[in-house]
């Protein structure tokens, strides 16, 4: 088995995630497996509960594991589907080492940071690499080193070098900051310099540095590097700024990193190919024109929020040959106007991505009756969904106050509620449906023809759904639902007749989009909007 671990320095958010999901697609290319870890030092067990503004998009596994948005875009490059057991946090590990204390599993023995949550830590990974069958395994380390939260997982991680073979099995990349400053754009390589001495302190020496940049490091610094971090010169790759990250294996590979990564881990390559990579990247950078889509949601301030509904429509770019721009637009900020179209004018497309609670609903909702009344392609995912159903329930069908019971539990006109079973339970997490579930749709629908097929399997994160007390009612009036759970008790797929393009779905779509197979509706809502600009 062998392993590489990313760890990053002196700042965090310099792009681990993409360096090594780049690297295991690179690996993947030359004919391994590759599977990939992300430890999260923070103490929740996972991502679940996090706030959008603090932590970005909470990405959602088949299995239903709720976790750090770095493990989709690992997906993304994969194209492989991980499990919970691939996201390591400090609460996951604490919680397992204190139930066996509690259990009396370490038959009195005084419990220690050492051995037992670095042994616990050493153990999840190992579990992972060997039920995944792959050939290496890739572990990037959350946070910087010094961080106080990292320190176990950089230990359990030294320890692992030694205990695995050294280099030959176990490798290590660090990802630093090389700055440019001054007038005259002078690369800066302290920041490096500091940051690999205190890796070493704490016993850990990278095999490979990726210096993060705004330009490609020049031949000298590269050297400098080199001579100061005790690498090889070949060993330090400029991990320079791109215009799309999906340029970044390209970057590396042009660099000789995968080559590089093999010698020193004694590996042969069993094929070569990066074609189709290749292709998708091209593809992505000559598309022509362009067609703007407007993501209306609730945590725009952050873009990382929405990050798998942007990758799922740069898919659509590359798939269509057409740039897809975004306009990013705050809920609340229509609710304050109380003007759609001084928001929405000019849009070609609008999506309405998910989220909890009432903030910015009546924006979103307004956002969709515009899209909706001036036949403007629409895409409605989980909550965006709910509200499509509830707007047109209001401002259709005349129900007036019609409302979701998350919202309003005295609502005369309850459309979204809890399942009879979900009522009453008190436990949050165990009214949510999480996870990879079956969709059945039906044939002859708008659903069908993007799809081809009438069974999907598609990842789900909420707790709401439409009440069948109100179903037969609402597809009276021209809402259709073509696509249910495969007992008939869920709706999965909403659609109007009399529109060219307005679908909404319950389940989250954008978490399966990958490179080069966009996700059928986000590319149906693209090729809508293309059309629907060429009316104009």
């Amino acid at each position: 088995m062998k392993y590489i671990a990313v760890t990053g320095g002196v700042l965090s958010g310099l792009g681990k995630g993409i360096a090594a999901s780049s690297i295991g697609r690179l690996l993947k290319s030359r004919g391994f497996k590759v599977t990939s870890i992300k430890i999260d030092p923070y103490l929740n067990v996972d991502a679940g509960t996090m706030n959008p503004y603090q932590h970005g998009e909470v990405f959602v596994l088949a299995d239903g594991g709720e976790v750090d948005l770095d493990l989709g875009n690992y997906e993304r490059f994969l194209d492989e589907a991980l499990a919970s057991d691939h996201n390591i946090t400090t609460g996951k590990v604490y919680h397992t080492v204190i139930s066996k204390e509690r259990e009396g599993k370490y038959l009195g023995k005084t419990v220690q940071i050492i051995p037992h949550i670095t042994d616990e830590i050493k153990r999840r990974i190992r579990k992972v690499a060997r039920e995944s069958g792959a050939d290496i395994t890739i572990i990037e380390v959350g946070g910087t080193v010094g961080d106080i939260e990292s320190m176990p997982f950089l230990e359990a991680l030294r320890q692992m070098h030694r205990e695995e073979g050294g280099h030959v099995n176990f490798l290590f990349i660090h990802t630093t900051l090389v700055p440019m400053l001054g007038t005259v754009g002078e690369f800066k390589t302290k920041p490096t310099q500091h940051s690999v001495r205190e890796l070493r302190e704490i016993g850990i020496t990278p095999d490979v540095i990726l210096g993060r940049s705004e330009k490609p490091l020049p031949k000298a610094i590269k050297r400098k590097i080199s001579h100061f971090c005790d690498v090889p010169e070949r060993a330090v790759i400029s991990a320079q700024d791109v215009d799309s990250i999906y340029e970044v294996p390209l970057n590396f590979e042009r660099q000789g990193l995968t080559d590089y990564i093999l010698e020193r881990m004694e590996m042969n390559s069993r094929e070569e190919d990066l074609a189709g990579w290749e292709r998708f990247v091209k593809n992505l950078k000559s598309a022509k024109g362009e067609v703007e889509i407007a993501i209306v949601g609730k945590y725009t301030g952050l873009k990382d929020s929405y990050i798998s509904h942007k990758e799922a429509l740069a898919h659509c770019t590359a798939e269509t040959k057409v740039n897809v721009k975004i306009r990013w637009l705050e809920a609340e900020d229509l609710e304050k106007e109380g003007d759609a179209d001084e928001f929405l004018k000019g849009v070609h497309g609008v999506v309405i991505p998910g989220g909890f609670g009432n903030r910015g609903i009546e924006g979103k909702m307004m956002a969709i009756r515009y899209a909706r009344e001036n036949k403007i392609p629409f895409l409605g995912i989980c909550l965006g969904f709910q509200l499509a159903t509830i707007e047109f329930s209001r401002n259709v069908l005349g129900m007036d106050g019609a409302n979701s019971t998350e919202f309003d539990e005295n609502t005369p006109y309850p459309v979204i509620d809890l399942l009879p079973e979900q009522r009453g339970v008190k436990d949050m997490g165990g009214t949510m449906r999480l996870g990879e579930q079956k969709v059945i749709i039906q044939k002859g629908s708008k659903a069908y023809s993007l799809y081809k097929r009438t069974e999907i399997s598609e990842r789900h994160r909420h707790r709401y759904e439409v009440n069948p007390d109100f179903i037969d009612k609402i597809e009276k009036g021209g809402l259709k639902f073509t696509g249910k759970d495969v007992e008939g008790i869920r709706m999965e797929i909403g659609e109007l007749d009399e529109h060219p393009y307005f679908v909404a779905t319950q389940f989250h779509p954008e978490f399966k989009s990958r490179p080069m197979k966009p996700a059928p509706v986000y590319l149906g809502l693209v090729k809508a909007a293309i059309e629907y600009k060429k009316s104009l």
